[in-house]
């Protein structure tokens, strides 16, 4: 009986050792947090929509979830940082349209947008607005372009940085109005926006999440939209298309990838959980708001999307006459 005793004792004091060695590594890989790496600077469109979604993300991933904004070189500074990550799943990223023009302008690049990522989904897509300092004697799209007409490239927009989404946006409302203006870069769409609403810069595009705000309170004024239809969450800003500009048709979109290698297994897990964490009806009902649509693709069908936007934007880089830098 004594022997049994010391067997089992000694059993219960193998078990509890043991357990008390896997513990913490358990807890510490249960608690471990996830980054999303943003190639952005705070106040962008990417930016905003990723902090509304963050609490839901979190609650679908499971784990701690923190937002870093890693801003620089349009983009590219962020998404070097995430090609670079282990593909564990543990750092991820939002990206933008900025992700598949790269290519298209800059000499050389430290990652291939397409093959050093792993694809998770297309999330959804977000409306531009053309918008100016209100000081800028032009209360709509059309007299803005007589404006810009009058003043042949004496009139500035402003841009998030050279070969970014906003920059090839307003170089194409600028040309679809068969007007010339000079292009000032910024280092982000914070900067960009502190220095339009000060008066700096006289126009711009942003996306509409990143100047809603400045919208309503007259910081700024937009002159109309780069979508086919009015949006419900800003119906009294016209679209460039019913302003007699029906080739101004640009948006902004926004997906979820990771680092190139991550396991299947591990990429059907944070699908699943993007899908869960937009369908949230706090995130829905905010993303309505900011006029944004969700519409979550298949991993599939993201990795094809990021191929041929690439070659869309190719285009429209070479069109606009943007330079390499």
């Amino acid at each position: 009986m004594n022997d049994n005793l010391t067997r089992r004792d000694t059993l219960r004091q193998f078990g509890a050792l043991t357990l008390a060695g896997l513990a913490p590594c358990a807890f510490a890989q249960s608690d471990r947090t996830i980054r999303i790496v943003l190639p952005v600077a705070t106040a962008s469109g990417v930016d905003t929509i990723t902090r509304v979604a963050q609490a839901a993300l979190s609650k679908a991933l499971g784990h701690p979830v923190i937002v870093e904004n890693q801003p620089g070189a349009g983009g590219i500074v962020g998404t070097t940082t995430l090609v670079k990550a282990a593909p564990d799943g543990f750092t991820l990223s939002f990206v933008s349209n900025n992700h598949v023009i790269y290519p298209s302008v800059y000499k050389s690049l430290p990652f291939d947008p397409i093959h050093d990522i792993t694809p998770i989904a297309i999330v959804g897509s977000t409306p531009l607005i053309v918008v100016v300092n209100p000081k800028v004697p032009a209360n709509n799209g059309r007299e803005l372009v007589a404006l810009l007409k009058s003043q042949p490239g004496e009139m500035t927009y402003a841009s998030s940085g050279n070969g970014t989404i906003l920059h090839l946006a307003a170089e194409m409302f600028v040309d679809e109005a068969g007007a010339t203006a000079r292009h000032i870069p910024y280092k982000g769409v914070g900067p960009m926006l502190t220095d339009l609403i000060g008066g700096q810069v006289q126009m711009g595009v942003a996306a509409l999440p990143s100047v809603q705000q400045h919208i309503k309170s007259g910081a700024l004024r937009a002159v109309g939209t780069g979508t086919a239809q009015r949006l419900a969450a800003a119906p009294d800003i016209p679209t460039m298309v019913e302003q007699g500009m029906p080739g101004y048709l640009v948006e902004g979109w926004f997906g979820f990838i990771g680092p190139k290698g991550l396991p299947v297994a591990e990429v059907k897990r944070l699908h699943d959980a993007v899908t869960a964490a937009f369908a949230a009806p706090e995130v829905r009902e905010a993303m309505a708001k900011q006029g944004n649509t969700i519409n979550v693709t298949s991993t599939e069908v993201a990795g094809q999307f990021f191929r041929s936007e690439m070659v869309k934007y190719a285009k429209l880089v070479k069109k606009a006459g943007i330079e390499l830098q």
